[in-house]
């Protein structure tokens, strides 16, 4: 049995996470210049744990923010196997906000087009975001928040630079390829631990996806693991990425499309800071334990 100085702890602790939340959703939303006067945002929600919370998080911004704009629910429907048709729209009506449930058999399609044992996720997401815009088009909405977290922009780093050979990750806003959306990433700035443990906390019933999320060989789960082991056994690793995820230096890369190697020249007079081409003093001070650093005489 709890004693009253533990339910307090608990409610103390509670109200902190549910504060940084909101102070993260709110800076990163400030940051990229997300939501603007006026705007109608239409929010994405799965059923997951993430856009529950997104949702939740937007409602008592837009309640609390200097600006006025309207937030829309859009739940996609794909026609999944046991999926539970009223829970969604039994939450949101307890919510008494604008919401749509839209039906779209994609199960379908993707089941005839992949061949069993191989990854849907692919053909799964294109299908989701074209009826995603079109739906957007249909409501009004100039904005449409999907509730991708920190670690989900590093995991799609990691798979693009492992996979794919790109140094590309999820941007926390962008504009669709015809020009006619723009995607925004509210969450971009919270750790995925405390959206599970706010969810938790708030009790939201989440609907699984049985589509996806019974794959277990998937890439992106075997970049989560890893980035897991590195963050149990040197804590403050995942912050240091995503701090170099917003920390980019082009001349220290190698994209000659990104930055103009081939016009550089000596210069007559010393740099002001002097040369800090080889410097090492930066990444000795933040280097993790495991990190070997090469001296450069």
């Amino acid at each position: 049995m709890q004693t009253a100085s533990d339910k307090a702890k608990q409610k103390y602790l509670s109200n902190k996470l549910e504060k940084r939340l909101r102070h993260n959703t709110g800076k990163a939303i400030a940051d990229f210049n997300m939501i603007e006067d006026g705007d109608k945002v239409m929010v994405c929600l799965s059923g997951g744990k993430d856009s529950y919370t997104l949702l939740d998080i937007l409602l008592y911004l837009r309640a609390h923010a200097p600006i006025h704009f309207d937030i829309v629910a859009v739940n996609l429907d794909q026609k999944q196997p046991g999926f539970p048709e009223d829970v969604l729209p039994n939450y949101l009506n307890g919510l008494d906000i604008d919401y749509q449930i839209v039906e779209e058999d994609t199960y379908s399609i993707v089941k005839e087009k992949i061949p069993e044992g191989k990854t849907t996720c692919s053909l799964c997401s294109r299908l989701r975001r074209g009826i995603l815009y079109r739906v957007a088009t249909e409501l009004g909405a100039t904005k449409i928040a999907l509730g991708h977290h920190r670690d989900d922009m590093l995991e799609t780093l990691f798979l693009n630079m492992f996979y794919g050979g790109r140094l590309k990750s999820m941007p926390p806003k962008l504009v669709s390829d015809d020009g006619a959306q723009i995607v925004i990433r509210p969450l971009a700035y919270c750790a995925e631990t405390d959206i599970a443990e706010y969810a938790q906390i708030r009790n939201y019933p989440i609907i699984p996806c049985n589509l996806c999320g019974s794959q277990e060989n998937l890439q992106r789960k075997v970049i989560k693991n890893m980035l897991k082991e590195w963050q149990t056994e040197y804590p403050g690793r995942i912050e240091s990425m995503f701090s170099a995820m917003k920390n980019v230096v082009p001349s220290h890369l190698a994209d000659k499309d990104l930055f103009d190697f081939g016009s550089l020249k000596k210069q007559s007079t010393p740099y002001e800071n002097g040369d800090t081409g080889f410097d090492q003093e930066e990444f000795h001070s933040q280097a993790p334990s495991d990190v070997q650093v090469i001296q450069i005489s």
